[in-house]
């Protein structure tokens, strides 16, 4: 492997275990805030840090000319996928809200399919679902029903998010799109949050670990995705993607001292297989066309 590619490799990897230990972080603070809250002081502050990052005020003077039906879709895609996620994360060990929360995106991928001998990437992905729930032990400690249909919406909107995602970049607006998105949820998010627990909102004392999740959640992982998208292929960011619910697994144990059944390991490691296969399988379609 080229220099090169190592590094974007390292960088790929960066980028995901810095976002699976703000998601430790932020299951932390539950403890003392409830996940809206802490949703939202994420999304605040992540949206000054990402505003910066991109200069995104340059954007201003073209708001009115954009195309806001598809960057409406996208950013509340953003809104509902973070609040969701971070509901799930209060009932499921990380490494099964991450798992199930992946076979959003896997589902799309799956529904581009053209050969039958691709549902074998299917089942994988159905067998692992089945694995990964209890079924003889519906009090199972380590499993929420609730929580897991919390992680299966939140999987539907990163879904809804890759998709209106690809119409988004139709408008040439490059990483602006997200700065709205993040911006606008922020924007809907805080006026509910007040609401709902004012007093949390107002606890200055969890507003570092807030920032410092949003850094890590946010603006970390953009940057490093996009020094490594610069020199990876789809195909290889793909397969890489696919160690997320690993590296969630692992975060878990060591932050939060969670641990899942061997059952629900193998789960997770069918649900990665069959995002590697169909990666791969995008690949060779696309040679192939």
């Amino acid at each position: 492997m080229p220099n090169s590619q190592l590094i974007a490799v390292l960088f790929m990897v960066l980028s995901m275990v810095s976002y699976q230990i703000s998601a430790s972080f932020a299951k932390q603070l539950f403890l003392v805030l409830d996940p809206l809250t802490v949703v939202t002081l994420r999304l605040c502050f992540a949206s000054i840090l990402i505003v910066l990052m991109f200069r995104s005020w340059k954007i201003i003077k073209r708001l009115p000319y954009l195309k806001w039906k598809n960057l409406l879709f996208y950013s509340g895609s953003v809104c509902l996928m973070n609040v969701l996620f971070y509901a799930s994360l209060g009932k499921l060990p990380q490494g099964i809200a991450v798992g199930l929360e992946f076979l959003g995106p896997l589902t799309l991928a799956l529904l581009s399919i053209k050969q039958k001998s691709d549902y074998i990437w299917v089942c994988l992905a159905i067998f692992g679902i089945a694995l990964m729930v209890p079924w003889q032990d519906a009090t199972a400690q380590n499993f929420s029903y609730i929580g897991a249909a919390f992680a299966l919406g939140a999987g539907v909107c990163w879904a809804i998010y890759i998709y209106y995602g690809q119409k988004v970049v139709r408008q040439n607006i490059g990483m602006h799109a997200l700065s709205i998105a993040i911006v606008l949820s922020a924007m809907v998010l805080l006026p509910i949050s007040t609401v709902h627990n004012p007093d949390a909102l107002l606890q200055t004392q969890y507003w570092g670990k807030a920032l410092l999740i949003a850094l890590l959640a946010t603006a970390i992982p953009y940057a490093l995705d996009l020094l490594a998208l610069k020199r990876l292929s789809k195909m290889s960011y793909g397969t890489l993607s696919s160690l997320s619910p690993a590296l969630a697994v692992v975060s878990g144990m060591l932050l939060l001292n969670e641990h899942i059944t061997t059952v629900q390991m193998v789960a997770l490691v069918c649900i990665m297989l069959a995002s590697i296969g169909v990666t791969f399988r995008a690949k060779n379609t696309e040679q192939g066309d």
